[in-house]
């Protein structure tokens, strides 16, 4: 999915990150637990919102009646392996500080770090390439999601997926987010625990 090119680039940029400071490695790890807890909450708050969308009972009983939350599960589930990428970073002294956008400052430096030193697997890269392109296309207004836009996607073959995509390919898009968030966080978790 994603080109050797692109990944030469990513590793080229974190060269300059090094350089200019916004990366900085050998830190004592400090905020890995924060990033660990704000990876839970958003995967709890992703398991909610999918539930909650898919039970009418529990939008009853919450008094949400059509209730529809899946587009927020997508958000959600993104969320949560971009902080488990952050616990990950934070886990190996690795401390990310920057004005450019933090989302595509992370992904390049999984990349030069799991990726490309054979940490990580292709797939799980793979993974958060595509949760990161579903929250884009779903929720269309996070400045950080240009990374995705720019390098690994023809913008013509966007489409305006929040007003024309039928609700079940939202519908399985969320569950696809949901499971692959999952995977995602479960894999990073036992590269965290190695360390």
């Amino acid at each position: 999915m994603i080109e050797a090119k692109k990944l030469k680039e990513a590793e080229k940029r974190v060269k300059q990150y090094l350089t200019e400071g916004v990366i900085k490695t050998k830190s004592k790890p400090e905020h890995t637990e924060f990033f660990l807890k704000n990876a839970d909450n958003s995967m709890d708050s992703a398991k909610a919102l999918y539930e909650i969308s898919e039970d009418t009972e529990k939008q009853k009983f919450l008094g949400f009646t059509s209730f529809n939350g899946l587009l927020w599960v997508v958000n959600a589930s993104y969320y949560c392996m971009f902080y488990i990428t952050r616990a990950l970073l934070e886990s190996e002294g690795i401390r990310i500080k920057t004005n450019l956008s933090i989302h595509a400052v992370t992904f390049d430096t999984l990349v030069s770090y799991f990726y490309l030193t054979g940490r990580l697997q292709k797939e799980l890269l793979n993974d958060f390439v595509e949760a990161k392109k579903d929250a884009t296309e779903l929720l269309g207004k996070q400045k950080a999601d240009e990374l995705i836009e720019d390098y690994f996607f023809e913008k013509n073959k966007r489409g305006d997926f929040t007003y024309e995509m039928g609700e079940i390919l939202v519908k399985s898009k969320a569950k696809t987010s949901l499971e692959r968030a999952q995977r995602f966080r479960r894999e990073i978790r036992k590269i965290i625990i190695k360390t």
